[in-house]
C-alpha cells in the first residue's frame, strides 16, 4: 500500500532504516548488566537507560504524536526532557529497569509500524514540511545515530569494569598521505558554497547552501597524529604558558591534566585505554580525545592554527578545478565499509592512510571518520537560517560557548555524517572522541 506520509520513503524502506539504527543500539547495550545500564559513570554522560528511554519517546513525540496532529514542535516533556534534566542529574531519576524500558522501546516501535502500513485519517493534520522526502523517519533514525555515539562515549568514561565492546574487525593498515614538507595541502582559495538545500536528511543548522569566497590557506593532508601530537607534549606542551589563551591555561590549571584523556605513561612507555583494551599508543592513529584548548594550544605550538568551519568544509568537499561541492570527500556514494572508518565495531581510530578512497578533491585524508575535528569557529546558523522542525536541536545553542566540530569518528554512524553535518560543544569537553588538523595561512 502506498502511504503518502512516507514522503519518498516506501513504507518497508522507513522500517528498514528504523531497524538499522535499532539494531545497532542494542547491540552496544547487549553486553552490559542492569547495574552497568543503570549507572552514570560521569556527570558528563547520562546512564545508558536514560538514553534508551530518550530515544523511544522521541521516536514516539515524532513517528505518532507529530503523525497525528496538531503538531507540536516541542521536546517530550518529563523525565527524558533533556532540557529539564541535564546530564549531571539524570543519575537520580527514577529510571526503569531495562525489561521495562525495552518494553517501551518495542511498543513504540509497533504504533510507528502501524503508522507506516495505514494512511493518516482525513482529520490528522500532518506537516508536508516534516514529511517531506521522509525528512521525519530520517531525522529519528539519526537521532538513534547521535545517542549510539553518546552511549559508547558513556561507556568509555566506564573505568570501574570496563565496558567489553563487542568488537568485530581490526583496523586496516597505514598507507601514505601524498603532502608537502609540512604535511599539507593547499587549497587555491575563491568563491565555494557551504552548506545545503537537502530536506531528506540535512539538519536545520547545515541549511541553507550559500557562497563564501575564501582566500587561499593550507590544511593538514591528514589529521593531527600521536607521533605529533607527543612532540609536542614532551617539549613541554603542557607547562609552556606561552602557547594557551587565557581560558586555556585557566582549564589546564583547574583540570591538571598533563596528556589526552585515556592515555597513560608507563615503563615500557604510553598507552591508551580503548574500553577494555590497554594498548601501546599508535604513532600512526591520530589523537583522539582532545579538547579545543588542547588543540588550540598544539597549533600555537606548531606555528599554525585550526581551521575555520569555512576551511574544513571547502577542504572537505569542494573540487576547485570542476568548481563543484561534493556530500562526501570521496564523491556523492554514501559511505561503505571501505570509504571511511565509521560505525566499523573495531572501537578505535584507524591509522592514517587505512581507508585510501577517504580522500577529499585536495588530498585531504580522513575528513569523514576516525575523529571528530576541531574549528576555530563558534556555532551559529548559515545566512538565512530557519529553524526546523524545533528550536531545541541547534538554535539554542549558538553562541561563543560552543566550538564547531567536523567530520564524525569511528563511533559515527554512516547515516548521521556528511561534509555538511556540524557537531558542537563546549571547548572543555574530551569525552568525546575528537581530535582535529592544523592550518595555515597560504
Amino acid at each position: 500500500m502506498s502511504v503518502p506520509h512516507v514522503g519518498d520513503l516506501t513504507p518497508s524502506q522507513a522500517a528498514e532504516l528504523l531497524a538499522d539504527a535499532r539494531e545497532r543500539t542494542l547491540l552496544l547495550v547487549g553486553p552490559l548488566s542492569e547495574s552497568e545500564l543503570h549507572a552514570q559513570h560521569s556527570t558528563l554522560m547520562s546512564p545508558v537507560l536514560w538514553d534508551l528511554g530518550h530515544i523511544a519517546h522521541f521516536e514516539e513525540l515524532w513517528l505518532v504524536r507529530n503523525l497525528e496532529g496538531p503538531v507540536e514542535f516541542v521536546e517530550m516533556p518529563g523525565m527524558y526532557n533533556p532540557f529539564e534534566n541535564p546530564r549531571s542529574t539524570r543519575g537520580a531519576l527514577p529510571l526503569p529497569g531495562i525489561a521495562g524500558t525495552l518494553q517501551v522501546m518495542g511498543e513504540v516501535r509497533r504504533r510507528v509500524l502501524d503508522h507506516l502500513v495505514q494512511p493518516p485519517t482525513e482529520a490528522a493534520n500532518v506537516s508536508p514540511e516534516l514529511l517531506r522526502d521522509g525528512y521525519v523517519f530520517r531525522m529519528v533514525a539519526q537521532h538513534e545515530y547521535q545517542h549510539d555515539e553518546t552511549i559508547l562515549q558513556a561507556l568509555q568514561l566506564k573505568t570501574d569494569a570496563p565496558y567489553r565492546a563487542p568488537r568485530a574487525v581490526r583496523p586496516p593498515a597505514a598507507r601514505p598521505v601524498p603532502a608537502d614538507a609540512d604535511g599539507m595541502v593547499r587549497f587555491p582559495g575563491g568563491p565555494v558554497e557551504i552548506g545545503t538545500d537537502d530536506r531528506s536528511a540535512a539538519y536545520d543548522n547545515e541549511r541553507p547552501a550559500h557562497r563564501v569566497e575564501l582566500p587561499p590557506f593550507r590544511i593538514g593532508a591528514a589529521p593531527v597524529t600521536n607521533a605529533e601530537y607527543l612532540r609536542f607534549l614532551e617539549d613541554g606542551g603542557y607547562t609552556r604558558r606561552e602557547l594557551w589563551s587565557d581560558a586555556g591555561w585557566a582549564w589546564l590549571r583547574e583540570s591538571k591534566v598533563e596528556a589526552p584523556q585515556f592515555w597513560a605513561r608507563g615503563a615500557e612507555g604510553w598507552t591508551v585505554r580503548r574500553m577494555d583494551r590497554m594498548e601501546a599508543l599508535d604513532p600512526q592513529v591520530p589523537v583522539c580525545h582532545v579538547c579545543w584548548h588542547e588543540a588550540e594550544a598544539y597549533c600555537r605550538w606548531a606555528g599554525a592554527r585550526l581551521p575555520t568551519e569555512h576551511e574544513w568544509e571547502a577542504a572537505a568537499s569542494w573540487d576547485p578545478a570542476a568548481g563543484a561541492k561534493r556530500m562526501y570527500p570521496w564523491g556523492d556514494e554514501p559511505p561503505g565499509p571501505l570509504h571511511a572508518n565509521l560505525d566499523q565495531l573495531a572501537f578505535e581510530p584507524a591509522p592514517v592512510g587505512a581507508y585510501p578512497l577517504n580522500v577529499s578533491p585536495i588530498g585531504c585524508y580522513g575528513m569523514i571518520g576516525d575523529v571528530w575535528e576541531w574549528t576555530s569557529s563558534d556555532l551559529s546558523g548559515w545566512p538565512g537560517f530557519r529553524a526546523f522542525p524545533y528550536a531545541e536541536y541547534s538554535q539554542v545553542f549558538f553562541g561563543p560557548e560552543y566550538k564547531v566540530l567536523r567530520g564524525g569518528s569511528w563511533a559515527t554512524r554512516p547515516g548521521a555524517v556528511r561534509n555538511t553535518f556540524r557537531n558542537w560543544d563546549y571547548p572543555i569537553r574530551r569525552q568525546i572522541f575528537s581530535g582535529f588538523r592544523v592550518a595555515r595561512d597560504a
